[in-house]
């Protein structure tokens, strides 16, 4: 009996030891592993790191702590994929006791949602920081950021003001509510808030890209140019900032400079197929028609063409040129420098009408002539009766306007007849104003009967 006592007692002890043991191993010895990774991630020991890491997990899958250090290490270590895993992990299971860190976890949290295409989850992250950081701006303002790109301004906005409230010299909040003030039309306002952030960082060229597109609204062209010039001076914003300047110059009718503005917008793409080089083409191509170069013009809206058969009306303006190919009058009338140009239509004009030019005047659509009848010798000292023939040259549809005012120029001047010549189309509604007035509109189909009468094809 007593020696089964003692193998009892015996036994009892070993199971205690052994009992003594685990808990040694389990609390005392693995938590030193874990107290040693911050250590490990500070001194650069990112791999050590992690091996310790993975080693505290193969035994406690559930350890948060230790898939913290993990993921801090994967992330110091330049494997963000890896980390965003771990912290995934964290997320889900972490207590945020006060072992982690939690408002430097979110921020992390927050950027791998954002580096891995997870918006409204990073959107989750800085809000709760605005929580646990009531007075950090910039939660506030990384909020804000995200809800712009999801198309939530009137939020945004209310971040980027709460913002300022926290810190009134944040440039990048008052460049933000600047350009959301331009994309609402808001340009007063906007300007302010521009202006402020250029007085608090000078440097910034996002700044005078934004305020060069608000002053070209305003049609200070003069002061957006400068302004983008400006931002010309920044790698990020030359091309924005020179397409831009480019349709400001077009604006103020300085057609070689916006054609050199456009040329180098299209020399300094980095993507050939972006919307801002798309732009720059298409523009470039206006001004080549503009200049009369429309086999450039042709070449530019093709590779528009190529690379997106929907952007803007470049299908329209290729059609409308397409019969260049087979219409030798039309592309001579349409390419013709000036005087070639304004020789051309003054054949038109006696071929066609008997009119013989008395005074001839060049304009942005083309050219004016100040025409009489051609008379035989008998009729010479009858009185002239004068006609104001408006040549137009331009594959867009002639509207309204253009013909009230020849009407009005005709009834001013006292001159007997308008006609507007058009290598294009007129409107229904300018056909319904010509109407039972002394005027003439001539489309192209009827310009080119007139060219064979006048031997031009």
């Amino acid at each position: 009996m007593g020696s089964l006592t003692s193998v009892i007692i015996i036994g009892v002890s070993i199971a205690f030891v052994a009992t003594a043991l685990i808990f040694i191993v389990k609390n005392i010895i693995a938590p030193s592993k874990i107290d040693g990774i911050p250590k490990l991630i500070k001194d650069g020991r990112f791999q050590a790191a992690q091996r310790c890491a993975k080693s505290v997990i193969s035994k406690n899958p559930r350890n948060y702590l230790a898939h913290y250090f993990l993921g801090k290490a994967y992330l110091k270590d330049g494997k963000p994929e890896l980390a965003f895993i771990e912290y995934k992990a964290v997320n889900q299971n972490a207590l945020f006791n006060g072992e982690i860190p939690e408002a430097e976890f979110r921020k992390e949290m927050a950027e791998l949602y954002k580096r891995f295409n997870q918006p409204d989850e990073a959107l989750k992250e800085y809000l709760l920081l605005t929580k646990l950081e009531p007075n950090n701006p910039e939660n506030t303002f990384k909020a804000a950021e995200i809800l712009e790109t999801q198309g939530n301004a009137k939020l945004a906005m209310g971040f980027y003001q709460k913002t300022i409230l926290l810190n009134k010299r944040n440039p990048k909040a008052y460049t933000s509510i600047g350009r959301l003030l331009l994309r609402a039309k808001n340009y007063t306002q906007a300007k302010q808030a521009l202006e402020t952030s250029i007085k608090l960082n000078p440097e910034s060229y996002e700044n005078y890209y934004y305020l060069g597109k608000v002053c070209k609204e305003n049609k200070d062209l003069s002061t957006a140019v400068k302004l983008l010039e400006k931002a010309e001076r920044s790698q990020e914003y030359r091309q924005k900032a020179l397409v831009e300047k480019g349709t400001c110059l077009m604006m103020a009718d300085q057609l070689e400079k916006a054609t050199d503005a456009f040329e180098r917008a299209v020399s300094n793409a980095k993507i050939p197929n972006s919307q801002e080089t798309l732009y720059a083409r298409y523009f470039l191509g206006i001004c080549y028609e503009k200049s009369r170069k429309i086999e450039k013009a042709i070449e530019q809206w093709e590779t528009v063409y190529k690379c997106n058969s929907k952007f803007k009306d470049v299908t329209s303006k290729l059609n409308q040129y397409k019969e260049l190919e087979t219409n030798d009058g039309i592309k001579e009338y349409l390419t013709a420098n000036n005087q070639q140009f304004m020789e051309l239509c003054k054949k038109i004009l006696l071929a066609g009408y008997n009119l013989q030019s008395q005074k001839t005047d060049f304009t942005p659509y083309g050219c004016q002539i100040l025409a009489t009848e051609k008379k035989q010798e008998a009729f010479l000292n009858a009185k002239q009766q004068f006609f104001l023939a408006q040549f137009y040259r331009s594959t867009d549809t002639i509207e309204e306007t253009p013909v009230r005012k020849l009407a009005d120029t005709i009834k001013t001047k006292g001159y007997v007849k308008g006609l507007l010549f058009a290598s294009s189309d007129f409107s229904h509604a300018a056909q319904v104003f010509a109407d039972s007035r002394p005027l003439a509109l001539i489309s192209k189909d009827t310009l080119e009967s007139l060219f064979r009468k006048a031997g031009i094809q």
